[in-house]
């Protein structure tokens, strides 16, 4: 897989806007309150799948070779046993999901075009939630022996973030209809080829 100098300084600036994103916070317990996922789903929405998830799997990256990236400062191999890394995890099939949505959106003015931005960025939140509330489900019961049941799990890791998560996901979609365009028509997104898809 060939990058452009562009396409590595895109990828590099949206893993250092989700770094931005987990230094402002609310510090929740056990699963923080940031705009990690903002960031995220704008790197896959206005980068498309391929950059999406490469700047995403940097952002991870950074952080488990030692980089305080992580929200809180966190860093290093052990982030992985801690029940927030599920999340990580889907923020890199976010990037993906949400852009590989985006790229097969022919029209994206309007509010046809906000309404599909929003899909995308709904399919991109499901993704982390899938992934991170079984992962931190999974840390509690196997890593911490703590008996936890999924109920639990969901409390600590998807109600608390799932109403305001959702506003992010409007946002995104908002903001996104006005910029995608002129990215599209500046020749660093591609444009879908068909207006069925």
């Amino acid at each position: 897989m060939e990058l452009k100098t562009r396409d590595m300084i895109l990828a590099a600036l949206f893993a250092a806007l989700t770094a931005i994103g987990a230094y402002l916070r609310i510090p929740t317990q056990p699963v923080p309150f940031t705009l990690q996922i903002l960031f995220c789903m704008y790197a896959g929405i206005l980068l498309g799948a391929r950059l999406g998830l490469i700047s995403q799997l940097i952002y991870v990256l950074m952080g488990l070779i030692g980089l305080p990236v992580f929200a809180g400062g966190a860093s290093g191999f052990g982030s992985i046993l801690q029940p927030s890394f599920g999340y990580l995890i889907g923020f890199i099939l976010c990037g993906y999901v949400t852009g590989r949505i985006s790229e097969r959106i022919y029209e994206v003015k309007g509010i046809k075009g906000f309404t599909h931005l929003l899909m995308a960025a709904i399919s991109g939140l499901a993704v982390v939630y899938l992934v991170g509330v079984p992962y931190l489900y999974m840390i509690f019961n196997v890593y911490r022996g703590q008996a936890t049941d999924f109920g639990t799990a969901l409390k600590w890791g998807l109600y608390p973030f799932v109403a305001q998560d959702l506003v992010k996901c409007f946002i995104v979609a908002l903001t996104a209809v006005k910029v995608l365009p002129a990215l599209r028509r500046a020749g660093y997104v591609g444009k879908a080829q068909n207006k069925s898809s």
